[in-house]
């Protein structure tokens, strides 16, 4: 008896091992179905990530385009304006320092008079040369544009740093004293 039941255990250990790798097969078979059925999903989920992305992005690209379209056409306008006062500021510079010059010309030629009785005609003769020149340069500065002012201040410059900081230096206390004695 012990023949007999040594002959069936190994059969039916054969005939498991037998479905265990039919079951494994299967089984595996099985997992890589999942797992392709699994990629083929993760991929159509980025494939559709990336096509929200896409639109999105185009209409993030739109809204920035458009607002910057609306920037530069607001920076313009405000360079516009500043260019337009910075006009209307310079013309009105240009016409207190014309009449500044014309000004400080016709106290100059007043005073000759009695720059001749104190210290000489010949130095009244000097203050009235000084009072035509301011004159003259009055006129000068009323008949240019502030275009051609500019050119030529440029010009002076190229041709004698020296004296254009010299000048600049006598223009800016005039201005300074123009705009002190305006508020005072």
């Amino acid at each position: 008896m012990v023949e007999t039941t040594k002959s069936k255990t190994p059969k039916k250990a054969t005939a498991k091992k037998a479905t265990k790798p039919e079951a494994a097969i299967n089984n595996t078979a099985e997992a890589k179905s999942r797992f392709n059925a699994a990629l083929d999903e993760a991929r159509a989920g980025a494939a559709a990530l990336k096509a929200e992305a896409g639109a999105r992005a185009g209409v993030y690209r739109e809204q920035v385009r458009d607002k910057g379209t609306d920037l530069v056409a607001e920076a313009k306008t405000y360079g516009n304006e500043a260019k337009a006062k910075a006009g209307e500021l310079a013309v009105e510079g240009k016409a207190r320092a014309s009449d500044a010059l014309a000004s400080l010309g016709k106290i100059v030629a007043d005073t000759a008079p009695q720059i001749d009785e104190r210290i000489g005609e010949q130095y009244g003769e000097y203050a009235r040369k000084a009072s035509r020149s301011l004159q003259e340069a009055s006129a000068k500065l009323e008949s240019k544009s502030v275009e051609e002012i500019g050119e030529d201040a440029r010009e002076l410059v190229r041709k004698s740093p020296g004296t254009a900081i010299g000048i600049a230096a006598i223009f800016g206390f005039l201005v300074a004293r123009l705009f002190r004695g305006g508020r005072g």
